[in-house]
């Protein structure tokens, strides 16, 4: 059999209620060269189990497994995934089916390009339309504008070694995208509303915002990529000179979340130095 040439992957956790727009959304694309995977990430909600299992009798790629979060699932579910290329898909949003067919286009006949994203529509519990932007490392160093829902090489995934399963409070396709610069990897940017976002009371962004630990996780982020944001740094102002132009940038640069960390990293260092 010829392989698939995208891989669909979608965990699922409790949201069976909107797993069958998820999989409808896809199979608007009407090319049969896709392949749908589907990951059970040990779901409590009986709904959500009694349709996956529904789902999995009709001939569906449904895998069942033990709550892993969302980091492992996805790794679970490319592992397996015959695609080139691999779009992750959480259950609870949407795509247009104009997002495969563009996306493809692009990574078919330009080599150079690894990832693939778009504009995105807000849905749920109100409705927007984002403009993301062309691909900016001083924005994404500042904040994860970029979200998981994009199109890439299955290559990226592989020589990254997939998304980093310690992270699991979230922001882990933030850290995957800083993976993938680290590596060379190159972003393009469809200017067009591509796919669909669900915004929920409880959803996971939310989630994450309201989360106690947020600034451990941002100090381990900024920790493991250090070295992109030096480099971003001495680029945007031409050298990395001392803790007075931190403060002067600090609060007006598009590095500026970033520039406190990198600030109290520096005051971290000298204060060893001094010790030794």
């Amino acid at each position: 059999m010829i392989p698939p040439l995208i891989s669909i992957v979608i965990p699922c956790y409790n949201h069976g209620i909107y797993i069958d727009e998820a999989i409808k959304s896809v199979e608007e694309y009407k090319n049969n060269d896709y392949e749908i995977i589907i990951i059970n990430d040990g779901s409590t909600d009986s709904f959500t189990n009694i349709r996956l299992e529904e789902l999995k009798s009709k001939g569906y790629n449904v895998i069942f497994q033990t709550n892993q979060g969302l980091g492992k699932t996805r790794n679970n579910g490319i592992k397996i995934a015959k695609g080139k290329y691999i779009l992750p898909l959480d259950s609870d949003n949407k795509i247009k089916p104009e997002f495969i067919i563009k996306a493809i286009d692009v990574l078919e006949n330009n080599s150079s390009i690894s990832i693939v994203y778009s504009d995105k529509h807000i849905f749920g519990n109100y409705n927007d339309l984002i403009k993301v932007g062309e691909f900016n490392l001083s924005f994404l160093l500042n904040e994860n504008y970029i979200d998981a829902c994009a199109i890439f090489r299955k290559k990226v995934w592989n020589d990254i070694g997939g998304y980093d399963e310690t992270m699991i409070l979230g922001w882990e396709d933030w850290d995957f995208w800083l993976s993938a610069i680290e590596k060379d990897f190159l972003f393009y940017y469809i200017p067009e509303p591509l796919y669909y976002y669900r915004v929920l009371e409880n959803s996971m962004i939310r989630q994450l915002i309201n989360n106690p630990n947020i600034s451990s996780l941002l100090n381990y982020i900024y920790k493991k990529h250090i070295s992109l944001l030096l480099k971003e740094y001495r680029r945007v102002n031409s050298a990395l000179t001392n803790n007075l132009t931190l403060r002067k940038y600090e609060n007006q640069h598009s590095l500026r979340t970033s520039l406190k960390f990198l600030k109290r990293w520096i005051l971290n260092i000298k204060k060893i130095n001094s010790t030794l």
